[in-house]
Protein backbone atom coordinates (compact mmCIF):
# COMPACT_ATOMS: atom_id res chain seq x y z
CA UNK A 1 0.00 0.00 0.00
CA UNK A 2 2.76 2.44 0.96
CA UNK A 3 4.76 1.40 -2.12
CA UNK A 4 1.73 2.20 -4.31
CA UNK A 5 1.39 5.67 -2.75
CA UNK A 6 5.06 6.41 -3.35
CA UNK A 7 4.76 5.23 -6.94
CA UNK A 8 1.66 7.42 -7.46
CA UNK A 9 3.46 10.47 -6.05
CA UNK A 10 6.41 9.93 -8.37
CA UNK A 11 4.10 9.66 -11.38
CA UNK A 12 2.23 12.85 -10.41
CA UNK A 13 5.49 14.66 -9.87
CA UNK A 14 6.72 13.65 -13.29
CA UNK A 15 3.49 14.80 -14.92
CA UNK A 16 3.60 18.14 -13.08
CA UNK A 17 7.13 18.82 -14.26
CA UNK A 18 5.93 18.49 -17.84
CA UNK A 19 2.47 20.06 -17.46
CA UNK A 20 3.03 22.56 -14.56
CA UNK A 21 0.55 21.55 -11.85
CA UNK A 22 1.55 24.44 -9.54
CA UNK A 23 -1.12 26.34 -7.67
CA UNK A 24 0.11 29.61 -9.29
CA UNK A 25 -2.58 31.16 -11.48
CA UNK A 26 -1.75 30.83 -15.15
CA UNK A 27 -1.84 33.83 -17.54
CA UNK A 28 -5.22 34.48 -19.10
CA UNK A 29 -4.84 35.37 -22.79
CA UNK A 30 -7.95 37.56 -22.55
CA UNK A 31 -6.42 39.54 -19.66
CA UNK A 32 -2.78 40.40 -20.43
CA UNK A 33 -2.52 42.52 -17.24
CA UNK A 34 -2.93 40.11 -14.31
CA UNK A 35 -2.16 42.87 -11.77
CA UNK A 36 -4.64 45.63 -12.57
CA UNK A 37 -5.00 48.76 -10.45
CA UNK A 38 -7.18 48.23 -7.42
CA UNK A 39 -10.79 49.07 -8.18
CA UNK A 40 -11.36 49.78 -4.51
CA UNK A 41 -8.86 52.63 -4.53
CA UNK A 42 -10.00 54.27 -7.77
CA UNK A 43 -8.95 57.71 -8.98
CA UNK A 44 -9.18 60.95 -7.02
CA UNK A 45 -9.94 64.01 -9.16
CA UNK A 46 -9.13 67.66 -8.43
CA UNK A 47 -10.92 70.09 -10.75
CA UNK A 48 -10.66 73.77 -11.73
CA UNK A 49 -13.28 75.14 -14.12
CA UNK A 50 -13.06 78.26 -16.23
CA UNK A 51 -16.10 79.78 -14.52
CA UNK A 52 -14.35 79.42 -11.11
CA UNK A 53 -17.16 77.27 -9.76
CA UNK A 54 -14.45 74.73 -8.93
CA UNK A 55 -11.03 75.94 -7.82
CA UNK A 56 -8.68 73.01 -7.33
CA UNK A 57 -11.73 71.28 -5.84
CA UNK A 58 -11.30 67.70 -4.67
CA UNK A 59 -14.22 65.70 -6.03
CA UNK A 60 -16.25 63.75 -3.44
CA UNK A 61 -16.39 60.44 -5.30
CA UNK A 62 -13.61 58.22 -6.54
CA UNK A 63 -13.62 57.27 -10.21
CA UNK A 64 -13.47 53.45 -10.18
CA UNK A 65 -11.34 51.31 -12.45
CA UNK A 66 -13.19 48.49 -14.22
CA UNK A 67 -12.77 45.99 -17.00
CA UNK A 68 -14.52 46.41 -20.31
CA UNK A 69 -14.51 48.56 -23.42
CA UNK A 70 -16.41 51.55 -24.80
CA UNK A 71 -16.12 54.08 -27.62
CA UNK A 72 -14.77 56.99 -25.55
CA UNK A 73 -11.43 58.59 -26.44
CA UNK A 74 -8.81 56.87 -24.29
CA UNK A 75 -5.81 58.27 -22.46
CA UNK A 76 -3.59 55.26 -21.79
CA UNK A 77 -0.86 55.51 -19.20
CA UNK A 78 2.17 53.23 -19.34
CA UNK A 79 4.41 53.55 -16.29
CA UNK A 80 7.07 51.29 -17.84
CA UNK A 81 7.97 53.98 -20.39
CA UNK A 82 9.81 56.76 -18.59
CA UNK A 83 11.08 60.17 -19.60
CA UNK A 84 12.65 63.03 -17.61
CA UNK A 85 12.81 63.46 -13.84
CA UNK A 86 10.98 66.52 -12.52
CA UNK A 87 12.74 69.11 -10.35
CA UNK A 88 9.66 71.16 -9.48
CA UNK A 89 7.02 73.79 -10.18
CA UNK A 90 6.74 77.38 -9.01
CA UNK A 91 7.21 81.07 -9.73
CA UNK A 92 9.68 83.90 -9.71
CA UNK A 93 9.92 85.43 -6.26
CA UNK A 94 10.39 88.98 -7.54
CA UNK A 95 11.47 91.81 -5.29
CA UNK A 96 7.92 93.10 -5.51
CA UNK A 97 6.50 89.72 -4.49
CA UNK A 98 8.72 89.60 -1.41
CA UNK A 99 7.81 93.20 -0.54
CA UNK A 100 4.08 92.50 -0.56
CA UNK A 101 4.28 89.17 1.29
CA UNK A 102 6.45 90.69 4.01
CA UNK A 103 3.83 93.39 4.62
CA UNK A 104 1.01 91.00 5.45
CA UNK A 105 0.08 90.64 9.09
CA UNK A 106 2.16 88.05 10.94
CA UNK A 107 -0.77 85.61 11.02
CA UNK A 108 -1.60 86.10 7.33
CA UNK A 109 2.02 85.70 6.30
CA UNK A 110 2.59 82.56 8.35
CA UNK A 111 -0.56 80.93 7.01
CA UNK A 112 0.19 81.93 3.42
CA UNK A 113 3.77 80.61 3.48
CA UNK A 114 2.55 77.26 4.80
CA UNK A 115 -0.10 77.17 2.10
CA UNK A 116 2.40 77.95 -0.65
CA UNK A 117 5.45 75.97 0.44
CA UNK A 118 4.27 73.41 3.00
CA UNK A 119 3.52 69.75 2.49
CA UNK A 120 0.23 69.32 4.37
CA UNK A 121 -3.20 68.71 2.84
CA UNK A 122 -3.94 72.44 2.62
CA UNK A 123 -0.66 73.31 0.87
CA UNK A 124 0.13 73.52 -2.84
CA UNK A 125 3.76 72.47 -2.35
CA UNK A 126 5.71 74.97 -4.50
CA UNK A 127 9.06 73.27 -5.03
CA UNK A 128 11.04 75.64 -7.29
CA UNK A 129 11.67 79.40 -7.20
CA UNK A 130 13.42 81.73 -9.56
CA UNK A 131 14.90 84.98 -8.25
CA UNK A 132 16.51 87.91 -10.00
CA UNK A 133 20.24 88.52 -9.59
CA UNK A 134 19.99 92.23 -8.89
CA UNK A 135 16.76 93.93 -9.88
CA UNK A 136 14.17 92.63 -12.32
CA UNK A 137 11.62 94.97 -13.84
CA UNK A 138 9.28 94.02 -10.98
CA UNK A 139 11.39 95.79 -8.39
CA UNK A 140 10.57 99.33 -7.36
CA UNK A 141 13.99 100.51 -8.59
CA UNK A 142 16.86 99.38 -10.78
CA UNK A 143 19.97 98.13 -9.01
CA UNK A 144 22.82 95.67 -9.26
CA UNK A 145 25.04 94.34 -6.47
CA UNK A 146 27.91 96.65 -7.48
CA UNK A 147 26.58 100.03 -8.57
CA UNK A 148 29.14 102.79 -9.01
CA UNK A 149 28.93 106.54 -9.67
CA UNK A 150 28.97 107.47 -13.35
CA UNK A 151 32.43 107.13 -14.82
CA UNK A 152 33.75 104.84 -12.08
CA UNK A 153 34.44 101.10 -12.20
CA UNK A 154 35.10 98.40 -9.60
CA UNK A 155 37.01 95.64 -11.36
CA UNK A 156 37.94 93.98 -8.06
CA UNK A 157 34.25 94.03 -6.97
CA UNK A 158 35.29 95.62 -3.70
CA UNK A 159 31.87 97.20 -3.32
CA UNK A 160 29.88 94.06 -4.09
CA UNK A 161 26.98 93.58 -1.66
CA UNK A 162 23.49 92.12 -1.47
CA UNK A 163 22.12 95.02 0.56
CA UNK A 164 19.04 95.77 -1.56
CA UNK A 165 17.93 92.13 -1.34
CA UNK A 166 18.55 91.89 2.41
CA UNK A 167 15.44 94.01 3.00
CA UNK A 168 12.78 91.64 1.60
CA UNK A 169 13.97 88.84 -0.71
CA UNK A 170 16.63 87.20 1.44
CA UNK A 171 14.69 87.28 4.75
CA UNK A 172 11.66 85.77 2.98
CA UNK A 173 13.75 83.07 1.30
CA UNK A 174 15.12 82.11 4.71
CA UNK A 175 11.57 81.76 6.07
CA UNK A 176 10.59 79.66 3.07
CA UNK A 177 13.61 77.39 3.58
CA UNK A 178 12.47 76.68 7.13
CA UNK A 179 9.21 75.34 5.69
CA UNK A 180 10.80 73.55 2.72
CA UNK A 181 14.58 73.13 3.09
CA UNK A 182 14.71 71.28 -0.23
CA UNK A 183 13.20 73.97 -2.44
CA UNK A 184 15.38 74.68 -5.47
CA UNK A 185 16.37 78.23 -6.34
CA UNK A 186 17.47 79.58 -9.73
CA UNK A 187 19.05 83.01 -10.12
CA UNK A 188 18.80 85.08 -13.31
CA UNK A 189 20.22 88.58 -13.96
CA UNK A 190 18.29 91.15 -15.94
CA UNK A 191 21.49 93.20 -16.45
CA UNK A 192 25.12 93.40 -15.47
CA UNK A 193 26.17 96.49 -13.48
CA UNK A 194 25.88 99.51 -15.78
CA UNK A 195 29.62 100.30 -15.64
CA UNK A 196 30.35 96.93 -17.31
CA UNK A 197 28.10 97.69 -20.31
CA UNK A 198 28.85 99.33 -23.63
CA UNK A 199 25.94 101.80 -23.53
CA UNK A 200 26.20 102.99 -19.91
CA UNK A 201 22.48 102.27 -19.37
CA UNK A 202 20.40 99.76 -17.45
CA UNK A 203 18.32 99.33 -20.63
CA UNK A 204 19.80 97.19 -23.42
CA UNK A 205 23.45 97.35 -24.35
CA UNK A 206 25.96 94.51 -24.08
CA UNK A 207 28.65 93.38 -21.68
CA UNK A 208 32.03 94.82 -22.66
CA UNK A 209 34.57 92.06 -23.40
CA UNK A 210 37.12 93.48 -20.97
CA UNK A 211 34.65 92.81 -18.14
CA UNK A 212 33.82 89.18 -18.98
CA UNK A 213 36.14 87.82 -16.28
CA UNK A 214 34.92 90.42 -13.78
CA UNK A 215 31.30 89.53 -14.48
CA UNK A 216 32.11 85.83 -13.99
CA UNK A 217 33.44 86.71 -10.53
CA UNK A 218 30.25 88.71 -9.92
CA UNK A 219 28.30 85.44 -10.25
CA UNK A 220 30.77 83.63 -7.99
CA UNK A 221 30.44 86.32 -5.34
CA UNK A 222 26.63 86.19 -5.60
CA UNK A 223 26.48 82.43 -5.06
CA UNK A 224 28.96 82.61 -2.19
CA UNK A 225 27.20 85.55 -0.55
CA UNK A 226 23.84 83.79 -0.76
CA UNK A 227 25.38 80.65 0.72
CA UNK A 228 26.71 82.77 3.60
CA UNK A 229 23.07 83.76 4.22
CA UNK A 230 22.06 80.10 4.33
CA UNK A 231 20.64 80.05 0.78
CA UNK A 232 21.88 77.58 -1.83
CA UNK A 233 21.52 78.74 -5.42
CA UNK A 234 20.95 75.53 -7.38
CA UNK A 235 21.25 77.09 -10.84
CA UNK A 236 21.84 80.36 -12.67
CA UNK A 237 21.26 81.61 -16.16
CA UNK A 238 23.86 84.06 -17.55
CA UNK A 239 21.15 86.42 -18.79
CA UNK A 240 17.37 86.71 -18.67
CA UNK A 241 15.93 87.18 -22.17
CA UNK A 242 19.25 87.95 -23.87
CA UNK A 243 17.55 88.99 -27.12
CA UNK A 244 15.20 91.54 -25.51
CA UNK A 245 16.99 94.82 -24.86
CA UNK A 246 13.94 97.02 -24.32
CA UNK A 247 13.11 96.17 -20.72
CA UNK A 248 14.38 98.06 -17.67
CA UNK A 249 16.73 96.52 -16.69
CA UNK A 250 17.89 94.37 -19.62
CA UNK A 251 21.02 93.38 -21.52
CA UNK A 252 21.61 91.86 -24.95
CA UNK A 253 23.89 88.85 -25.39
CA UNK A 254 24.28 86.88 -28.61
CA UNK A 255 24.71 83.10 -28.67
CA UNK A 256 28.35 83.54 -29.65
CA UNK A 257 28.92 86.00 -26.80
CA UNK A 258 27.23 83.70 -24.30
CA UNK A 259 29.28 80.72 -25.48
CA UNK A 260 32.50 82.77 -25.18
CA UNK A 261 31.52 84.03 -21.73
CA UNK A 262 30.75 80.52 -20.46
CA UNK A 263 33.70 78.60 -21.89
CA UNK A 264 36.40 81.17 -21.17
CA UNK A 265 35.16 82.87 -18.02
CA UNK A 266 32.03 81.68 -16.18
CA UNK A 267 32.63 77.93 -16.37
CA UNK A 268 36.29 78.12 -15.35
CA UNK A 269 35.43 80.59 -12.56
CA UNK A 270 32.84 78.20 -11.12
CA UNK A 271 35.32 75.35 -11.42
CA UNK A 272 38.08 77.31 -9.68
CA UNK A 273 35.72 78.25 -6.84
CA UNK A 274 34.47 74.64 -6.53
CA UNK A 275 30.90 75.72 -7.23
CA UNK A 276 28.38 73.07 -8.27
CA UNK A 277 25.71 75.61 -9.24
CA UNK A 278 24.25 74.65 -12.64
CA UNK A 279 24.76 76.93 -15.63
CA UNK A 280 21.59 77.02 -17.75
CA UNK A 281 21.67 78.90 -21.05
CA UNK A 282 19.24 80.95 -23.18
CA UNK A 283 16.32 81.72 -20.76
CA UNK A 284 14.24 83.22 -23.56
CA UNK A 285 11.55 82.37 -26.09
CA UNK A 286 10.71 79.20 -28.00
CA UNK A 287 11.12 80.92 -31.37
CA UNK A 288 14.92 80.58 -31.36
CA UNK A 289 16.08 77.06 -30.46
CA UNK A 290 19.18 77.71 -32.57
CA UNK A 291 20.54 80.00 -29.83
CA UNK A 292 21.03 77.23 -27.24
CA UNK A 293 21.96 74.70 -29.96
CA UNK A 294 24.73 77.06 -31.14
CA UNK A 295 26.20 77.17 -27.63
CA UNK A 296 25.85 73.42 -27.10
CA UNK A 297 27.52 72.76 -30.46
CA UNK A 298 30.66 74.32 -28.97
CA UNK A 299 32.25 71.48 -26.93
CA UNK A 300 34.34 73.89 -24.87
CA UNK A 301 31.20 75.71 -23.73
CA UNK A 302 28.97 72.63 -23.54
CA UNK A 303 31.10 70.98 -20.86
CA UNK A 304 30.01 73.66 -18.39
CA UNK A 305 26.31 73.76 -19.38
CA UNK A 306 23.60 71.78 -17.59
CA UNK A 307 20.78 72.68 -19.96
CA UNK A 308 18.63 75.33 -21.65
CA UNK A 309 15.75 77.44 -20.33
CA UNK A 310 12.72 78.75 -22.23
CA UNK A 311 9.84 81.22 -22.12
CA UNK A 312 6.85 81.15 -24.48
CA UNK A 313 6.02 84.71 -25.49
CA UNK A 314 6.94 83.66 -29.05
CA UNK A 315 7.36 80.32 -30.77
CA UNK A 316 6.01 76.87 -29.99
CA UNK A 317 6.66 74.73 -26.94
CA UNK A 318 7.96 71.96 -29.21
CA UNK A 319 11.20 73.98 -29.48
CA UNK A 320 12.30 72.24 -26.28
CA UNK A 321 12.15 68.89 -28.06
CA UNK A 322 14.14 70.38 -30.95
CA UNK A 323 16.96 71.20 -28.53
CA UNK A 324 16.57 67.82 -26.80
CA UNK A 325 16.93 66.02 -30.13
CA UNK A 326 20.11 67.95 -30.91
CA UNK A 327 21.64 67.44 -27.45
CA UNK A 328 19.76 64.72 -25.54
CA UNK A 329 22.42 64.66 -22.81
CA UNK A 330 21.44 68.18 -21.65
CA UNK A 331 18.38 69.19 -19.64
CA UNK A 332 15.45 71.49 -20.43
CA UNK A 333 13.75 74.04 -18.18
CA UNK A 334 10.67 76.22 -18.58
CA UNK A 335 11.33 79.31 -16.49
CA UNK A 336 8.78 82.08 -17.16
CA UNK A 337 5.32 82.87 -18.45
CA UNK A 338 3.23 85.83 -17.36
CA UNK A 339 -0.49 86.25 -16.90
CA UNK A 340 -1.69 89.71 -17.88
CA UNK A 341 -3.90 92.05 -15.91
CA UNK A 342 -6.40 92.09 -18.78
CA UNK A 343 -6.36 88.32 -19.31
CA UNK A 344 -9.36 86.10 -18.65
CA UNK A 345 -9.36 83.35 -16.05
CA UNK A 346 -10.79 80.71 -18.38
CA UNK A 347 -8.58 81.64 -21.33
CA UNK A 348 -5.38 81.72 -19.27
CA UNK A 349 -6.24 78.52 -17.41
CA UNK A 350 -6.66 76.58 -20.64
CA UNK A 351 -3.69 78.05 -22.53
CA UNK A 352 -1.20 77.79 -19.67
CA UNK A 353 -2.20 74.27 -18.63
CA UNK A 354 -1.93 73.11 -22.23
CA UNK A 355 1.37 74.85 -23.01
CA UNK A 356 3.28 75.77 -19.85
CA UNK A 357 2.46 72.76 -17.66
CA UNK A 358 1.50 69.90 -19.98
CA UNK A 359 3.35 71.20 -23.03
CA UNK A 360 6.67 71.81 -21.31
CA UNK A 361 6.55 68.45 -19.55
CA UNK A 362 5.72 66.57 -22.76
CA UNK A 363 8.74 68.30 -24.32
CA UNK A 364 11.30 67.20 -21.73
CA UNK A 365 11.25 70.10 -19.27
CA UNK A 366 12.32 69.42 -15.69
CA UNK A 367 10.50 72.47 -14.30
CA UNK A 368 7.54 74.67 -15.16
CA UNK A 369 7.47 78.16 -13.69
CA UNK A 370 4.96 80.94 -14.00
CA UNK A 371 6.23 84.51 -13.67
CA UNK A 372 5.36 86.78 -10.76
CA UNK A 373 4.30 85.28 -7.43
CA UNK A 374 2.56 88.36 -6.00
CA UNK A 375 1.59 91.95 -6.80
CA UNK A 376 -0.91 94.49 -5.58
CA UNK A 377 -4.13 95.31 -7.41
CA UNK A 378 -2.36 97.86 -9.62
CA UNK A 379 0.42 95.39 -10.58
CA UNK A 380 3.01 97.28 -8.59
CA UNK A 381 5.86 97.61 -7.99
CA UNK A 382 7.76 97.88 -11.25
CA UNK A 383 10.71 99.86 -12.50
CA UNK A 384 10.28 102.88 -14.78
CA UNK A 385 9.60 101.20 -18.11
CA UNK A 386 9.03 97.79 -16.48
CA UNK A 387 5.94 95.63 -16.84
CA UNK A 388 2.77 97.53 -15.89
CA UNK A 389 0.26 94.65 -16.22
CA UNK A 390 2.07 91.62 -14.81
CA UNK A 391 -0.53 90.01 -12.60
CA UNK A 392 0.79 88.01 -9.68
CA UNK A 393 -0.40 84.53 -8.85
CA UNK A 394 -1.58 86.36 -5.74
CA UNK A 395 -3.03 89.85 -5.40
CA UNK A 396 -2.13 91.22 -1.98
CA UNK A 397 -4.06 94.33 -0.97
CA UNK A 398 -4.57 93.58 2.70
CA UNK A 399 -6.61 90.55 1.65
CA UNK A 400 -5.13 87.56 -0.20
CA UNK A 401 -6.67 86.85 -3.60
CA UNK A 402 -5.63 83.79 -5.58
CA UNK A 403 -5.45 84.42 -9.31
CA UNK A 404 -5.31 82.08 -12.27
CA UNK A 405 -1.52 81.49 -12.10
CA UNK A 406 -1.98 80.14 -8.57
CA UNK A 407 -4.21 77.34 -9.88
CA UNK A 408 -2.11 76.75 -13.01
CA UNK A 409 0.89 75.83 -10.87
CA UNK A 410 -1.04 74.21 -8.03
CA UNK A 411 -2.49 71.58 -10.37
CA UNK A 412 1.08 70.31 -10.76
CA UNK A 413 3.05 71.35 -7.66
CA UNK A 414 0.63 69.84 -5.15
CA UNK A 415 0.82 66.38 -6.71
CA UNK A 416 3.96 66.00 -8.84
CA UNK A 417 6.70 66.07 -6.22
CA UNK A 418 10.39 66.62 -7.00
CA UNK A 419 11.91 63.34 -8.13
CA UNK A 420 8.75 62.30 -9.95
CA UNK A 421 9.26 60.87 -13.43
CA UNK A 422 7.13 61.64 -16.45
CA UNK A 423 5.67 58.45 -17.88
CA UNK A 424 4.00 57.62 -21.17
CA UNK A 425 0.51 58.91 -21.94
CA UNK A 426 -1.23 59.92 -25.15
CA UNK A 427 -3.34 62.96 -25.90
CA UNK A 428 -6.88 61.87 -26.80
CA UNK A 429 -9.30 64.07 -28.76
CA UNK A 430 -9.53 67.36 -26.82
CA UNK A 431 -7.87 65.97 -23.68
CA UNK A 432 -4.26 67.14 -23.50
CA UNK A 433 -2.32 65.61 -20.63
CA UNK A 434 0.93 64.59 -19.01
CA UNK A 435 1.39 61.64 -16.65
CA UNK A 436 3.85 61.07 -13.83
CA UNK A 437 4.95 58.49 -11.30
CA UNK A 438 5.86 60.05 -7.95
CA UNK A 439 8.71 58.88 -5.70
CA UNK A 440 6.22 56.96 -3.54
CA UNK A 441 4.75 55.15 -6.55
CA UNK A 442 1.56 57.15 -7.06
CA UNK A 443 0.39 57.95 -10.55
CA UNK A 444 -0.62 61.51 -11.47
CA UNK A 445 -2.36 62.64 -14.65
CA UNK A 446 -2.67 66.38 -15.34
CA UNK A 447 -5.26 67.11 -18.03
CA UNK A 448 -7.00 70.00 -19.75
CA UNK A 449 -10.08 69.83 -21.95
CA UNK A 450 -9.06 72.07 -24.84
CA UNK A 451 -12.45 71.72 -26.48
CA UNK A 452 -15.58 73.85 -26.43
CA UNK A 453 -17.86 71.13 -25.07
CA UNK A 454 -17.65 68.71 -22.15
CA UNK A 455 -15.66 65.57 -22.89
CA UNK A 456 -16.10 62.06 -21.53
CA UNK A 457 -12.99 59.93 -21.86
CA UNK A 458 -11.23 56.89 -20.47
CA UNK A 459 -8.18 56.82 -18.24
CA UNK A 460 -6.65 53.43 -19.02
CA UNK A 461 -3.99 51.86 -16.81
CA UNK A 462 -2.84 48.25 -16.72
CA UNK A 463 -5.69 47.09 -18.91
CA UNK A 464 -8.50 48.67 -16.88
CA UNK A 465 -10.37 51.89 -17.54
CA UNK A 466 -11.84 54.68 -15.44
CA UNK A 467 -14.42 56.90 -17.16
CA UNK A 468 -14.00 60.62 -16.49
CA UNK A 469 -15.87 63.70 -17.69
CA UNK A 470 -14.30 67.14 -17.90
CA UNK A 471 -16.10 70.39 -18.69
CA UNK A 472 -14.98 72.53 -21.62
CA UNK A 473 -11.81 74.40 -20.71
CA UNK A 474 -11.55 72.69 -17.32
CA UNK A 475 -8.31 71.49 -15.76
CA UNK A 476 -8.00 68.30 -13.74
CA UNK A 477 -5.38 66.44 -11.78
CA UNK A 478 -6.13 62.74 -11.34
CA UNK A 479 -4.25 60.64 -8.76
CA UNK A 480 -4.23 56.95 -7.89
Amino acid sequence: MNKNRVLLAVIIGYLCINADCSSKKQPDPSNPNPNPPSATSGITAWITTGDRANLLQKQPNLIPFASGTNTNPTVEIDSTIKYQTVDGFGYTLTGGSAYHINRLSAAQKSSLLQELFGSNDNSIGISYLRVSIGASDLNAEVFSYDDMPAGQTDVNLTNFNLSKDTVDVIPLLKEILVINPNIRIMGSPWSAPVWMKDNGSSIGGSLQPQYYSVYAQYFVKYIQAMRAKGITVDAITPQNEPQHGGNNPSMVMSAEQQAHFIKNHLGPAFQAASLTTKIIIWDHNCDNPNYPITILNDPAAKQYVNGSAFHLYNGDISALSTVHAAHPDKHLYFTEQWTAGNGSFNGDLKWHLKNVIIGSMRNWSKVALEWNLASDGSYNPHTPGGCTECKGALTLDGAINRNVAYYIIAHASKFVLPGSVRIESNNAATIFNAAFKTPDGKKVLIAINDGTTAATFNIKYKGQIAVATLAAGAAATYTW
